[in-house]
């Protein structure tokens, strides 16, 4: 099964881009695992299906947070374990 993406009636114009840009200009699927040829079309269109709206999906941009209070102690506290482990290596504790 194939799709002409370039050439398509039915996508807009940010849609046609964006699947020009990650696709290219002919989408095709493959399905042969069935024995029935009706259902391997069902299969590919299925794969088409999710192939073209996986590459229309936008990704949501990811907001900055503040690290919490406890994992800035976690963080401290497993510094400051390294730092003990470190120093009984050498022979020496400043405690």
């Amino acid at each position: 099964m194939s799709f002409d993406v370039a050439n398509s009636p039915s996508l807009g114009p940010r849609q046609r881009s964006r699947l020009l840009e990650k696709l290219g200009p002919k989408v095709q699927t493959v399905a042969s695992e069935e024995r029935s040829q009706l259902r391997n079309k069902e299969v590919a269109i299925d794969r088409m299906r999710a192939k073209l709206a996986a590459a229309l999906h936008i990704e949501k941009p990811r907001l900055k947070t503040r690290a919490t209070k406890a994992s800035k102690e976690r963080r401290l506290d497993a510094k400051r374990r390294t730092s003990q482990i470190k120093a009984r290596r050498q022979g020496r504790l400043d405690d």
